[in-house]
């Protein structure tokens, strides 16, 4: 059986020294041998750490995963880790399941709409202009150029509350550019929203 130190369980796991610690705190893992620098982990913690990789994979809560993996020895978990992995599905199919299992029947899922690719879409947003002209069918204005934006290293979610049923998300942080690109759009969207000509 393998002995490795918190980096060591990290890197053959794929997580962070956060997430283990999580995990352990959460009762998905086993607290390690000993504490602090002289923390031991072995192969177990990380065949636990791949079955709750695989079973966040099926969408399964981490109270599920951890009610699942009370039920098994180390053995288990690495005799199941042995096996291939069902084929995933998608996150629409794992609500249908999750309805089903409460008897809702979901609605056929509508094909989607005819309209410009994905990178177009995503493009044709990088301005105001552009996307109140995507959203109205119509074609954008002339002169903004088309370009993909850079998704930031690292980002958090922002909450604007445009209407009572209506939300804005925004990834932060923006360049200067496009958080001037936000606010316009932002206060395009409220007017168009109070029924005001833009």
């Amino acid at each position: 059986m393998s002995s490795y130190s918190l980096s060591d369980l990290c890197s053959v796991s794929g997580v962070t020294p956060r997430t283990v610690r999580y995990y352990v705190s959460q009762g998905l893992l086993r607290p390690p041998t000993g504490s602090g620098p002289a923390a031991r982990y072995d192969d177990g913690h990380r065949d636990r750490l791949r079955m709750i990789r695989r079973l966040q994979r099926d969408h399964l809560p981490l109270a599920e995963i951890r009610s699942r993996l009370d039920a098994l020895t180390d053995a288990e978990v690495a005799g199941l880790l042995a096996e291939p992995a069902p084929p995933m599905d998608s996150a629409a199919d794992y609500i249908a399941r999750l309805l089903a299992g409460r008897g809702v029947v979901p609605a056929p899922r509508p094909a989607p709409p005819p309209g410009p690719p994905i990178a177009l879409q995503r493009a044709m947003a990088s301005s105001p202009e552009r996307l109140l002209a995507m959203h109205a069918g119509v074609a954008p204005p002339d002169g903004v150029p088309v370009t993909e934006p850079e998704p930031p290293a690292r980002a958090t979610w922002e909450r604007v509350t445009l209407s009572p049923d209506l939300e804005l998300h925004i990834r932060r942080p923006l360049t200067r550019e496009d958080a001037r690109r936000v606010d316009r759009l932002i206060g395009l969207a409220r007017q168009i929203l109070r029924g005001e000509e833009p």
